[in-house]
């Protein structure tokens, strides 16, 4: 079989089957170049083997999904299951964020990275105990210091937050412009002025 292709012969069954049972011992998306190593195959065969699948849950009407997050594949609930999961899922009581954190974590979703001070300037409150709950969940994390006095802890998200909201990179966010009435296509910087130097 050449690189990348998938059959359905016994071994190509073995390795999907394989596949299911590294999914669903992970608790985090498994990078492409991981699960090749597991299998002993190579990455082009992994991506193969994870396209078949991701078909073949599809295909069968599985209540799973397979996608491709935060730089790894991982197995998902299909989306049309949303209201028995959700419903399931809040009758056990688990913990949501608060209006404070959701505030939070979308300031520093868009800004990051971005200080402490500044995420409670956007805010207008204090937002230390809402940025150590945000650390301790494991959604957003230090990205740095700030190179002025005091160098102060710069945040920014986590592949977990990606995860949770399963997009493949920070691009994929939402864009803010609809929300707050500015056109996508206008570009919001000031044109140059003839005098400014080049």
């Amino acid at each position: 079989m050449p690189e990348g292709e998938v059959n359905d012969d016994v071994g190509g069954r073995l390795d999907t089957r394989a596949l299911e049972a590294l999914f669903f011992v992970s608790d985090e998306p498994i990078a492409a170049a991981v699960l090749a190593q597991a299998l002993d195959v190579d990455r082009r065969t992994v991506e193969g083997l994870c396209d078949h699948l991701a078909r073949a849950l599809e295909d069968r009407g599985s209540g799973l999904v397979l996608r491709n997050v935060a730089g790894g594949w991982r197995l998902f609930t299909h989306p049309d299951t949303a209201p028995i999961v959700e419903r399931f899922v809040l009758s056990s009581r688990q913990a949501r964020l608060t209006k404070a954190a959701l505030e939070t974590l979308s300031i520093v979703a868009y800004k990051q990275p971005v200080t402490r001070h500044q995420v409670s300037a956007i805010r207008g409150v204090n937002s230390d105990g809402v940025l150590r709950a945000l650390t301790d969940r494991g959604l957003i994390e230090e990205a740095g210091r700030e190179e002025t006095p005091g160098r102060p802890v710069l945040y920014g998200t986590t592949p977990g937050f990606l995860e949770r909201l399963g997009l493949p990179s920070l691009a994929s966010l939402p864009s803010l412009a609809p929300l707050l009435g500015i056109d996508e296509e206008v570009d919001p910087r000031p044109e140059p002025s003839d005098d400014a130097p080049a």
